[in-house]
């Protein structure tokens, strides 16, 4: 379908489907005496579409009346099913749909949800051009999920650390083993040890990169450079170098040192992962030679130099991890950006803010950010409690 040119049609198909589910508010359906504050919610109503899709399709699409917020309801929709007041609410404890009488009416109950859910299925159409429509403009939450892929970040580094640790102190154990009566072995913890932490070591590299990624999208948003979802997206798809550099300042010295160390490291570790995993030092092919067989290196770049028979791209693990750790402690843990205190508070960021200086105003120092966060926070802990 082409929208909006067929969203009458699209409606028509609609309204086929769930008829006689019609608006209680143009119908003038008869309801009893503070239905509004009095109706249950129905077991049937809890196997409704998301809350969003049902608000697009009746509130949206069908034009059916919203009565607006109330204590701990979002939005009500009241609705006519063959000369009975049903709603239709977002309340706090979730999307519901509400009778006077639930244990009579139940079964009517799940006759309008099926007829709700079939609508659904077919407006989805409509739904993926509102958001196409939506990614267009600044009315948009990104959320936020950096404290939780930090989280994963500094999990693998402790196992990473405990692992390395253990694996040197075991270093000069030997463990004699019996295989058959007649046959012994040795074990040599060390190495199998050594081994995992160079895996812990590889996810948790991955993981930061991952983890600062997410944070520089943020960043670039407080920092009032993207402005509309489609501005987001098209950054997401841009590679790391592209995202650290909308958020930090590479003329500065000591950003372009942490940036440097950090773009190499990636070339060396996170393209081995992404690309194949022919070997964290770029061991992808070995040439027959008349030395034998030697390492024909692939150091993932561009170029007429893909191949190399020489070395230069060895990864220490050790160094890496102790280059990402330096980083975080100048960036994530300095308390000197305000972004930071915005991202470690769990906000989503708000498109608008940033087109109207909200969050301008903000960034002018630390001090301003931490009260802007307080603020906003009271804000996103009344609107969860639908405290209006």
């Amino acid at each position: 379908m082409n929208f909006p040119d067929d969203i009458e049609q699209l409606k028509r198909k609609v309204e086929k489907i769930i008829d006689p589910i019609d608006s209680a508010a143009e119908k003038g359906t008869k309801a009893e005496k503070d239905f509004l504050f009095t109706a249950s919610r129905t077991d049937a109503g809890r196997s409704l579409p998301p809350y969003y899709l049902v608000y697009f399709l009746f509130v949206d699409l069908l034009g059916y009346k919203n009565l607006g917020q109330f204590e701990k309801v979002a939005w009500s929709v009241p609705i006519d099913y063959n000369g009975t007041a049903y709603l239709l609410e977002h309340r706090k404890l979730g999307m519901g749909l509400f009778a006077s009488d639930k244990e009579n009416q139940e079964s009517e109950c799940r006759e309008i949800v099926n007829k709700i859910t079939k609508a659904v299925r077919v407006a989805s159409p409509y739904f993926e051009w509102l958001a196409s429509e939506a990614a267009k403009r600044s009315d948009l939450n990104v959320l936020n999920h950096s404290l939780r892929l930090h989280d994963r970040y500094a999990f693998l580094v402790t196992e990473y650390k405990k692992t390395i640790q253990e694996a040197n102190s075991r270093k000069d154990e030997i463990i004699r083993k019996e295989y058959f009566s007649t046959s012994w072995g040795i074990e040599i913890p060390y190495y199998g040890l050594k081994k995992e932490s160079e895996w812990l070591a590889i996810s948790a590299i991955d993981a930061f990169y991952s983890f600062t990624e997410h944070v520089f999208i943020h960043a670039a948003i407080l920092k009032g450079m993207l402005l509309t979802g489609e501005d987001v997206a098209n950054l997401a798809d841009k590679d790391w170098a592209t995202k650290f550099k909308s958020c930090l300042d590479i003329e500065d010295q000591d950003v372009k040192s942490h940036y440097d160390q950090l773009v190499s490291i990636k070339r060396q570790i996170r393209n081995y992962v992404a690309h194949g995993a022919f070997g964290k030092n770029g061991e992808a092919f070995q040439i027959h030679t008349g030395a034998g067989a030697v390492p024909l290196l692939m150091p993932h770049q561009k170029g007429s130099s893909r191949f190399s028979m020489q070395s230069g791209i060895e990864f220490n693990e050790a160094e890496a991890i102790k280059a990402v750790e330096e980083f975080l402690s100048f960036y994530w843990e300095s308390k000197m950006f305000p972004e930071v205190i915005y991202m470690q508070s769990s906000l989503p960021t708000i498109l608008p803010y940033a087109t109207d200086s909200t969050y301008s105003r903000a960034m002018a120092s630390v001090e301003d950010m931490e009260e802007f966060v307080e603020y906003l926070s009271r804000m996103h802990d009344d609107a969860g409690n639908m405290d209006w």
